[in-house]
């Protein structure tokens, strides 16, 4: 990057950092089913921004466990490494980072039929349309390194995992939805997913980094305000879309969730799709739904 083109970025970060995401998806070939049919994975991204100070991130610590790192601890357990502390002053200039990746069109179309296994297309997005996920990752924190500042994205920490935990089940120590959530990106559904604008059917990307940028506005006022049944609204439409019935009017059963995806009946179909050692895939209550691609009824929202 050039001395000017320096100067342009650090006069419109986000703008800048917006346009290089979805540029990577227009123009990286690991957005492409090279292994199936040449379709892309993922359509244009949304992006958005909080701060790393934003008191969301310090709640998250009570709502979904003391183990859950803010944008400080992450950007500090860095400089560590480096050899230094993230010192006071710093801390205004943390933020955070976040991208929605809405699933191809016709991946969705090809999922909402199925009532037991993911589709074929749905596997191999899970399956390689995350590795997209994960290079996108890589880029983003190399562009911000590459011009001196320090960038992390939290899902490729070594010591990342995730766990069974007493009071919420199975965690992370970085919830990509929640974080999404703070960036102004979307509000929860019934069954544990993010409805987003270009609505639920989508993966979740973050980084966080030692740069001020500017927060998106968080223009919902609930935690689940797109979700049509709570907004008294009849709807449950993923209830029965779960093959696992793990979803109910009272919320989704995390357990009895991740025994389906990781049942042999499962694994079985996804190796009969070609997939090697896949991860877990089923997306079922994701398609077939009023929030798959878009917010139900916006209209209702007051």
């Amino acid at each position: 990057m050039t001395k000017e083109e320096k100067v342009v970025f650090l006069k419109n970060p986000n703008e800048v950092l917006e346009q290089l995401i979805k540029n990577f998806l227009n123009e990286n070939n690991q957005n492409r089913r090279t292994q199936l049919d040449n379709g892309v994975y993922w359509e244009e991204p949304l992006v958005g921004f909080a701060s790393g100070t934003d008191p969301l991130f310090f709640e998250y610590k009570s709502i979904i466990g003391s183990f859950h790192l803010t944008p400080r601890e992450i950007i500090a357990a860095a400089l560590k490494e480096k050899g230094r502390e993230l010192l006071l002053p710093e801390y205004e200039q943390l933020s955070v980072i976040s991208w929605i990746l809405p699933t191809a069109e016709d991946t969705r179309k090809s999922n909402r039929k199925e009532e037991k296994f993911p589709s074929k297309l749905w596997a191999y997005t899970r399956d390689f349309g995350e590795v997209c996920n994960g290079a996108l990752r890589r880029h983003v924190v190399g562009f911000l390194e590459d011009l001196g500042f320090v960038a992390v994205a939290p899902l490729l920490m070594p010591t990342f995992r995730y766990f069974r935990d007493e009071k919420v089940g199975w965690a992370s120590p970085w919830s990509e939805r929640h974080v999404a959530y703070t960036c102004g990106l979307g509000t929860f559904s019934l069954n544990d997913g993010l409805i987003t604008p270009k609505g639920m059917a989508v993966r979740i990307g973050s980084v966080v980094t030692l740069l001020k940028l500017t927060p998106s506005e968080r223009k919902y006022g609930h935690h689940k305000e797109n979700c049509l049944l709570f907004r008294n609204e009849k709807c449950g439409k993923c209830i029965p879309r779960c093959p696992a019935g793990a979803i109910t009017e009272e919320g989704h059963d995390k357990d009895r969730c991740n025994e389906y995806i990781n049942s042999e009946p499962l694994k079985a179909k996804r190796q009969g799709y070609g997939l090697q050692n896949p991860p877990p895939a089923c997306g079922l209550c994701q398609t077939g739904v009023p929030c798959e691609f878009e917010i139900p009824r916006p209209d209702l929202i007051a």
